[in-house]
C-alpha cells in the first residue's frame, strides 16, 4: 500500500494575489458586519429636530452596548446600509426570513434624558419618493387616496423603519404633561439644557429688535412683534436687548384645544376624548412591560397601536365592546416597555406628541460621541472643529 507523500509547507500553492484580496475583504466586511451590529453604528444628523444640542451633518457614534445589541429581526440583508440600496433604490434586505425580537445584556437601559437612536414607530409604512414625510400625517393633511395615487409605498420590518434621534423625556411607568410648553415628570419640571430651543413671541417697541443677527428669525408680524427660534441661553440675551418689551414663549393653541388642522393633530389622534395640542399635552401615563390598564372606548385610541401592531394581536371594536385575539375583554398587560422620545428643538421636532410610545424593541442604541461634524458649506470648507471626538454629554451643556 503506498501513501502520497505531503508536500513541505514551502512547495504548497500559493493563493494567488487575487484570492488574498477576497478573503480579506470577507474578512473586513464580516468584522465590520458585527461591530457595526453589536457595538457601535455611525449615525449622521439628518434635519434640525435635535438642535441646539445636536447639529445637521453632526456625524456620531452610536453606542449598541448601552442598552444591549438587537439581534437583527431581518438577517438576510446587504451589508452597510439600512433599507435602501445606494444609488438603483429599491429594497436592501428581503423579509423572506423574519426573527423575533431579542435583546443581548447591556450596561444598562434607557434613562431618562438619554439621547437615542431608535426606528421611527410609525415607520412601518412609508413614502418611497421622500422617506422623511411622515407616511400618516401626510395622509391626515392630503388625503390617503391621494397619497396611494400620486407616491409609491413601502412597507418595512422593525429594524428597517427608519432611524429617529430623540431625547428620552419619560421612562415606563413615569407621568407626562406639557403645560405652556414646559415638559413636567411625576409633576416635577424636566431638566432644562442651555441648547433646547422653543419659539419664542417678540415684542418691541415699534423698531426692529437690536439682537445679533445669528439668532434664528421665523417670522415678522409686524413692525413690533417677531417670532424667533431661540435656545434657551439666547433668551435672557433677547429679553434685555434694546427696542424689546417682551420676550416670551408662543404658543400655538391653549391649553383644552385641539388643533384645527388634522396634519397638526397630536397622538392620539382622537380630538373627541383628547383636546391636547404641542403644547398643552396628557397627563399621560408611559406603558410599562407587566402592568395591566383598563380598556374603555374613551382611551382604546392610545393603546390600539400597541395591541395590534407592536404587540402582534388582534384587535376589535364593536358596539362599544373590545375583543383581542377574538375575545371580548376590558383589560390588557403590556408585553413591552415604552418610552416618550422628543427632540430638543421642541417647535420644529416631529416626535412623540404626534406618533406616540417607541417601544422598547425598536431601541437601536444610545448616541455616544460626535466624530466628524461640518456645517452648509461644506465637509472641507466649513468644518466644526470644537465639535470632533466630543462626548454627547459636553455638547447638550
Amino acid at each position: 500500500m503506498f501513501f502520497r507523500k505531503k508536500k513541505p509547507k514551502e512547495e504548497r500553492k500559493k493563493k494567488s494575489l487575487l484570492r488574498e484580496w477576497l478573503d480579506a475583504g470577507l474578512f473586513a466586511v464580516i468584522a465590520a458586519t458585527l461591530l457595526r451590529t453589536f457595538i457601535l453604528e455611525a449615525y449622521a444628523i439628518p434635519s434640525g429636530s435635535m438642535e441646539g444640542s445636536m447639529l445637521i451633518n453632526d456625524h456620531l457614534f452610536v453606542s449598541k452596548l448601552a442598552y444591549g445589541p438587537r439581534i437583527p429581526n431581518t438577517p438576510l440583508a446587504v451589508p452597510f446600509v439600512h433599507n435602501t440600496l445606494p444609488l438603483i433604490g429599491g429594497k436592501s434586505y428581503t423579509d423572506a426570513v423574519q426573527w423575533g425580537y431579542h435583546r443581548l445584556p447591556g450596561f444598562g437601559s434607557v434613562q431618562r434624558n438619554d439621547v437615542v437612536v431608535f426606528n421611527g414607530p410609525d415607520g412601518d409604512t412609508a413614502i418611497a419618493e421622500n422617506p422623511e414625510l411622515n407616511y400618516y400625517q401626510t395622509c391626515r393633511a392630503y388625503g390617503r387616496d391621494v397619497i396611494l395615487s400620486n407616491y409609491t409605498i413601502v412597507t418595512h420590518p422593525v429594524d428597517k423603519k427608519e432611524n429617529l434621534i430623540k431625547r428620552c423625556v419619560a421612562v415606563p411607568g413615569d407621568v407626562l404633561e406639557i403645560k405652556d410648553a414646559r415638559v413636567y415628570i411625576n409633576g416635577q419640571p424636566e431638566t432644562d439644557y442651555p441648547h433646547t430651543k422653543k419659539n419664542y413671541l417678540v415684542v418691541t417697541n415699534g423698531r426692529a429688535p437690536m439682537v445679533d443677527d445669528d439668532l434664528e428669525l421665523l417670522k415678522m408680524i409686524n413692525n413690533s412683534t417677531y417670532i424667533y427660534n431661540l435656545e434657551k441661553d439666547q433668551v435672557s440675551e433677547v429679553q434685555h436687548a434694546g427696542n424689546v418689551l417682551s420676550a416670551n414663549v408662543y404658543l400655538t393653541e391653549n391649553k383644552g384645544q385641539a388643533p384645527q388642522q388634522p396634519a397638526n393633530w397630536v397622538f392620539p389622534l382622537d380630538t373627541v376624548h383628547y383636546k391636547w395640542n404641542r403644547d398643552n399635552y396628557g397627563p399621560l401615563t408611559i406603558p410599562k412591560a407587566g402592568t395591566t390598564i383598563t380598556l374603555t372606548p374613551q382611551n382604546i385610541a392610545l393603546y390600539r397601536r400597541i395591541i395590534a401592531s407592536y404587540e402582534g394581536n388582534t384587535l376589535a371594536e364593536k358596539d362599544g365592546k373590545i375583543s383581542i385575539n377574538n375575545t371580548e375583554t376590558n383589560t390588557y398587560t403590556f408585553k413591552m416597555n415604552y418610552y416618550f422620545m422628543m427632540g430638543d428643538n421642541r417647535d420644529n421636532s416631529l416626535d412623540s406628541r404626534y406618533w406616540g410610545f417607541v417601544p422598547e424593541d425598536h431601541v437601536v442604541g444610545k448616541a455616544w460621541m460626535v466624530w466628524f461634524s461640518y456645517g452648509d458649506g461644506g465637509m472641507f470648507t466649513d468644518m466644526r472643529w470644537k465639535r470632533l471626538l466630543r462626548g454627547i454629554h459636553a455638547l447638550e451643556n
